[in-house]
Order: C-alpha cells, then structure tokens, then sequence
C-alpha cells in the first residue's frame, strides 16, 4: 500500500498525545452528549489546555504557530474515534482562520488567546433559511448608525451555536450592491440583541450543537467589521477551498476506519459454517471500497501539501470534496450492509457513522456545487451561454 509521506516523527508523536486525549476525554462520555446534544463547556478548556485548539495560531497571540498538519491530525483522530461531537473544527479551521487572515491587531489580541485556551468558542454565522449555498441571497442586514451597526437578521444550521462566544457575521450592508454589498462582522454573542434558537435536533452528529440564531437591533462597534465593508463575499470565496479540503480530509479518514472496522467484524462473525469475511461477496465489496479509499487519500493528501504552499486549486479542492463525500457514503452504506442487523444498532460505531456521514455531501458546498465549479473550468471560454 501507499504509505502517507506528509508526517514527519513530531507529527506522529503528536497524534500519540492526541489519540490517548481523545482516549480518556472524549470516547468514554461521548455517548451521553449524544443524548444531550451538547459537548459540555469544560471540555473545550481541557482541550485548550491540551494545545489541541487552533495549532497555527502564532505564540504571540497565545497558540503554539505550528504547521496546520498539526490541525489536521486532530480532526482525523477525532473522526478515527467516531466522536463527531466536538466542533473543533469549524473554531480552529474557520473562525480562528478568518481572524488570522483578516482581523486586525485588535480583534486577533481580543479573541484569539481565549480560542485557544477554549475560553471563547467561534462559529461561523452564514447559512441563512433561504441562503444555503447562495451566500449571495443573505437577508441579515447591518446598517450603520454613527460609529455602530446594527444588526438585524437569522441564521440556521449554525454549529457551535448554542456554545459560541465570538460569531463570524456574514451580513448586508448594502442590499442593492449583490455581492459586493456584502460585509462581514465579529459578533460578541454577550451582546444584547442576540439570542440563540433552539438547539437543532438532526439526524447525525447528535453530539455537536447546531442552532438557530437570531439578531435583534443588536449594535457592533464598526471597529468589529471583519476586513474592509463590502468585501465579505470575496473574504468568503478566499476561505472556500480550505473548508472544502477539511471535508474531503475528514471523509478519507472516515472511509478508511469502517473499512478497517468492518474487516475485523466480518473476519469474526460467523453465517452458514463460516465467517462474513470467507463469502467473496464480502472480500470485492471490502476490496473495491479498499482500492477507492486509497486514491482518495493520495488525492487528498495531495491537496493538503498544495494547501501549505498556498496553491490549491478551488476546482482541485472541489473535487476532493466531491469525491471523498461521495465515496464516504458509500463506504458507510456497504460496510453497515456488511454488519447485519447489529449495523443498524446505535451502540455500534457504524451506526453512529452511518447517520454522521448524511451531511458531508451537503455541508461545504453541496455536491450539485461541485460539480458545477469542476463543470465551468472544464467548458470555460468553449460555450457560448453567458451565466
């Protein structure tokens, strides 16, 4: 098999601390959050202690600046464990990557220690009821009034949203510009005029808190603007490839542990005088998912090192996307197949996965966008249709 080059020995001493973390922290009170629906407050601060929040944020402003590998690995090892509760990433990946790129000096120093440390928790506020995938359809408005904006609006499938403590505010600050009219903020969810909605019951990934969020006449100092008014859609667009590639690092890691899990369950169980793994019907099923995962990791793998040198695609990064969330899905469906009626049991972990796995061709992007995207670089300048 192709091995992984990306890692060097501190990388995969780090996946050690992550791995036995994750062991004792996380896996044996991951259950009960499900029941909850809530990862609870203290364990954001365990992790902030442990350095597992926000590895590329640089030690001036309280992280420890290593590579983003160093984030990569903790996604991996928290979908490895099947622990889909923790929304470490959209805090590390997104939130705190927004601020690095496009804060200033004063909105790094107020929120980035605390995001580290897992005092404050980011999320990212843009999917609105009628604006999924079309963040140029927003509604929520943010209109100035001296040194303030005030916001009006709501927001939907908001995750960390019944934690969060600093928001990345997608609004309209001019409705008539499109595009361009849009602006993004730093939101203190302390502020009066916000007001989460309920937590959102869903079909996987029961752990993590996913809400609604409202803004009422809720005033921000104009200090609080994300980057220069009017260029939030474009700040979005530059963030895009990055979400896109931790979706496809995130389903390459998941394809690859069912496969291993249903391995070792069909090599066990026994049907007709002998094991699952003994039909060939089980051995090309398992060899094909086997033989997909594999590229998937080589492409994606790929995509990260173009990442870190600042030369991914966002086609490449779509594609990625596309076909890892694709195939991520299939390995779920075929390896619970495999299990029987025990796969259909929410104590075992392909269950959970099975249910988790339903998003990944929606969240980022979904896959009818993908396909776009890849469909316009292919056609571009040969079709005479303007869009």
């Amino acid at each position: 098999m192709i091995e992984r080059s990306l890692f060097q020995p501190e990388h995969e001493m780090w996946r050690d601390t992550v791995r036995k973390f994750i062991d004792k922290e996380i896996v044996p009170f991951h259950e009960q959050w499900e029941k909850d629906g809530i990862v609870p407050r203290e364990v954001w601060l365990k992790a902030g202690e442990a350095g597992m929040l926000c590895c590329t944020v640089p030690e001036e402003y309280g992280g420890i600046g290593a590579d983003y590998l160093y984030d990569v690995i903790v996604f991996e090892e928290l979908w490895r464990a099947g622990t889909s509760g923790p929304g470490f990433l959209i805090h590390t990946d997104l939130v705190a990557s927004y601020i690095l790129a496009f804060g200033t000096e004063e909105q790094k120093k107020q929120w980035l220690p605390k995001m580290v440390t897992g005092e404050a928790i980011g999320s990212l506020g843009m999917t609105e009821p009628h604006a999924g995938s079309d963040l140029k359809a927003i509604r929520t408005r943010a209109e100035r009034d001296g040194d303030e904006f005030v916001i009006n609006g709501q927001k939907v499938f908001i995750s960390n949203g019944q934690m969060c403590d600093v928001i990345v505010l997608a609004t309209k600050t001019d409705s008539a510009a499109g595009a361009k009219g849009t602006s993004l903020f730093l939101v203190d969810a302390s502020l009066p005029g916000f007001n989460r909605g309920q937590n959102l019951e869903k079909l996987g990934m029961k752990a993590q808190d996913t809400s609604e969020l409202f803004f009422d006449n809720l005033r921000v100092p104009a200090s609080s603007m994300l980057g220069e008014e009017g260029k939030g859609f474009a700040l979005m667009m530059t963030k895009l490839s990055q979400e896109r590639l931790a979706q496809a690092i995130r389903s390459a890691t998941v394809t690859e542990t069912v496969i291993e899990w249903t391995v070792d369950y069909t090599a066990e169980r026994k049907a007709f005088g002998k094991t699952i793994g003994d039909f060939q019907n089980t051995q090309f099923v398992l060899a094909d998912l086997k033989a997909r995962a594999v590229m998937a990791r080589v492409f994606t793998d790929k995509c990260i090192e173009l990442f870190m040198k600042g030369e991914l695609d966002p086609v490449d990064a779509a594609m990625a996307k596309m076909t890892t969330s694709e195939l991520h899905c299939e390995a779920v469906d075929k390896c619970l197949q495999l299990f029987g009626g025990w796969g259909y049991m929410w104590e075992y972990p392909i269950c959970r996965a099975y249910a988790d796995a339903r998003i990944v061709k929606i969240a980022g992007g979904s896959i009818e966008i993908m396909k776009t995207i890849i469909a316009r670089e292919m056609f571009k300048g040969k079709l005479t249709r303007k869009d």
